[in-house]
């Protein structure tokens, strides 16, 4: 089973059966395609209320707007994002949000899950699930013409630290193996828009999609955070099982 706990910047996740076996979930990073502001690409914040129940088992993120609710489970934490556009322009299909899912700052770094070059860190491509490379971005597959006819001459504004992949991610999961190879973890969205890897701090950051939405429109989407013992194989299949 999994305890939750707050840190400056999120909910933490770590597993009861052994102490410091533990993640750290940044609600949220980055704004993609005009998602919450306009712009190509825009900073998130992490200054939301948080509140956690006295058993730890139970967590919400919440500030206007957005909320992020947190159950958990056996294998890591059911998530349940809601997202309201209170903003005044309409947000396309590709809008998206990027939460950063992460072994710890340096001060609380989790050593298992520090993963140099990406040599651990997997999403799921055409080839089934397939190493990230350097700082690549993969968009999703189904939305990948969409976020290709957004671009200037085949370039973003976070196309220098992210460059576009031409491996595409088929779907919203994004694993790692421990250092060890006794635990993995995973965070998957069922609504995504691309999977990336970004250091300083290890970090994985899948982008829940969040568009298409007119102002005032709400919406829910179901995620989910994965911490047991297993390997990239089960996570993988507990995803599917998850996200059928």
């Amino acid at each position: 089973m999994i305890e939750l706990w707050e840190w400056e910047r999120g909910i933490a996740v770590e597993s009861r059966q052994q102490k410091g076996m533990t993640l750290y979930f940044w609600f949220y990073e980055w704004n993609m395609f005009d998602a919450i502001q306009e712009g190509e690409h825009t900073h998130g914040h992490h200054d939301f209320a948080r509140q956690i129940n006295a058993d730890q088992n139970e967590a919400i993120i919440q500030s206007s707007g957005l909320s992020v609710g947190m159950k958990a489970t056996d294998d890591g934490a059911d998530m349940v994002l809601t997202v309201t556009n209170e903003s005044e322009h309409d947000w396309p299909q590709v809008a998206g949000i990027i939460p950063c899912f992460n072994p710890g700052p340096p001060q609380k770094q989790n050593p298992q899950f520090i993963d140099g070059e990406h040599k651990r860190t997997y999403f799921l491509g055409d080839k089934g699930l397939e190493l990230l490379e350097q700082r690549e971005i993969h968009f999703n597959q189904k939305l990948r013409a969409e976020v290709d006819s957004l671009s200037q001459d085949d370039r973003f504004v976070f196309s220098e630290k992210w460059p576009t992949s031409n491996r595409d991610a088929l779907a919203g999961i994004l694993i790692r193996e421990s250092i060890d190879g006794k635990w993995v973890a995973g965070i998957a969205w069922e609504n995504f828009l691309s999977s990336q890897g970004h250091n300083p701090w290890n970090c994985m950051h899948l982008s829940v999609q969040v568009g298409p939405l007119k102002p005032s429109e709400s919406k829910t989407i179901k995620g989910k955070i994965y911490l047991f013992r297993g390997k990239k194989e089960d996570c993988l299949e507990k995803f599917r099982t998850d996200f059928p």
